[in-house]
């Protein structure tokens, strides 16, 4: 298994990725604008033929309203179903999360989960340690509440 940053040719085998597993999908423009936009933060896994198994898009609020911080905010991530359970997403999370606060020194990093996720909320609460910051009502287009989740960054010494 190989995790490295995602390119422009990537997103084809991410948004597939994507399909096979998630309801919410993007356009290609949406892809486009976070690999080439914070081309530092989003991960691609692949297996020994290159095929792109699992990925994280992220960007970086990086005019944060209200007084926030800088911080990162996952949009998505995703592993195929033949390769769970091996920590991918893990590995993911953790090298996007430390490209944030290396490049950007955010403070923070957010994502949004559907409330019925049950393996999500274990993999972010219990093995990540975020956080609930707040529930989002009817934040999925099928009308499913979200929880929006935190978790604070810690900066090497």
């Amino acid at each position: 298994m190989n995790i490295r940053l995602a390119r422009p040719e990537d997103l084809l085998g991410m948004q597939a990725c994507n399909l096979n597993n998630l309801p919410e999908n993007y356009q290609m423009k949406f892809w486009i604008w976070h690999v080439i936009g914070w081309p530092q933060i989003s991960y691609v896994a692949e297996d020994e033929k290159g095929k792109i198994v699992g990925y994280i898009l992220a960007k970086i609020e990086e005019f944060p309203e209200d007084g926030e911080p800088m911080h990162g905010h996952v949009n998505s991530i995703s592993v195929l179903r033949s390769h769970r359970r091996l920590g991918i997403a893990k590995k993911l999370m953790i090298q996007s999360q430390r490209a944030m606060v290396e490049i950007y020194q955010a403070v923070y990093v957010s994502l949004h989960v559907r409330k019925s996720n049950k393996a999500a909320l274990g993999l972010y609460k219990d093995t990540l340690g975020f956080t609930v910051h707040a529930v989002d009502k009817g934040y999925y287009a099928d009308g499913e509440d979200a929880y929006h989740m935190r978790l604070a960054l810690e900066r090497e010494p």
